[in-house]
């Protein structure tokens, strides 16, 4: 692992430029920096997840993405985002129907065929182990869950590289470039599976508001061309998903419980006995 040191030896080497005050996350480090100019960031990967994604990031080759330029080892140099629009705001401001409409026309840019293998990525069955033993000891919505997940990850469907943390904050306004995606996590499955973080974001005032579930459910079902109830189990699955990753690690289950029961509600509405199938 490397520590934010490390900046120092990418900075000399790269000849870049600070910019601003360092950015910790639980899995990276980063740094805004100039290069020739250029605003730009440079980040530190602290977790297998996020080199998982730098090796995405550079197979995406700046289509749809932000545009990587330079890799080496843990350390990625990328295009930085200075565009005034975001995508949260615009939620938050009554907008939140274009807002995922915009992160579905991002998704969609990911996964247009390129050239040559895909990279090294991480199965999304993997992910979900954490599931099963949640389930089985709290039982409830997490059973709900883990059934939902089984079904879907037995018959997958659309697989293809996943960005595998897409929301709000993740696709950013790039200027004349558009909207772009970062900090993906480096995973290969089921497409619908991606616009299940749609949901639990881009707060939770907006994700619990009534009837917001059941509206961007249909937004997004039109927008990305996915089957909604599919798209409303892979919800469920994926906030359960958290909920478990949350008790592993001693914390409240937070917005994801909130989803999972949401999403399992608007499934027995308009899917009674559908939840796993």
């Amino acid at each position: 692992m490397e520590d934010g040191r490390t900046f120092d030896a990418y900075l000399a080497r790269w000849g870049l430029v600070p910019d601003g005050a360092p950015i910790t996350t639980h899995s990276s480090s980063l740094l805004p920096v100039r290069v020739d100019g250029m605003p730009a960031m440079l980040k530190i990967a602290q977790a297998d997840e996020e080199r998982a994604g730098a090796r995405l990031m550079v197979w995406w080759d700046g289509e749809g993405a932000a545009r990587v330029l330079a890799h080496e080892g843990d350390a990625l140099l990328m295009e930085r985002a200075t565009g005034g629009r975001s995508l949260a705001s615009m939620s938050r401001a009554g907008d939140d129907d274009e807002a995922s409409r915009i992160l579905c026309a991002a998704a969609a840019r990911l996964y247009a065929p390129r050239e040559g293998p895909w990279p090294e990525l991480v199965p999304l069955a993997h992910w979900f182990r954490a599931l099963e033993p949640a389930a089985a000891a709290h039982g409830g919505i997490l059973a709900r869950a883990h059934a939902a997940a089984r079904g879907l990850l037995s018959a997958p469907r659309d697989v293809t590289v996943l960005h595998g943390d897409l929301h709000h904050d993740n696709v950013l306004d790039f200027g004349v470039r558009g909207w772009l995606a970062i900090d993906p996590k480096g995973l290969v499955g089921e497409r619908g599976f991606d616009f299940a973080n749609l949901f639990r974001n881009p707060d939770r005032e907006t994700a619990v508001a009534p009837g917001r579930l059941a509206r961007q459910a249909d937004v997004v079902t039109d927008a990305a061309g996915v089957e909604r109830g599919r798209l409303l189990r892979w919800v469920l699955a994926y906030a359960g998903l958290s909920v478990a990753w949350s008790l592993e690690e001693g914390d409240p289950p937070g917005v994801a419980l909130d989803v999972a029961e949401l999403a399992a509600a608007e499934l027995d509405r308009t899917e009674p006995g559908g939840t796993s199938s």
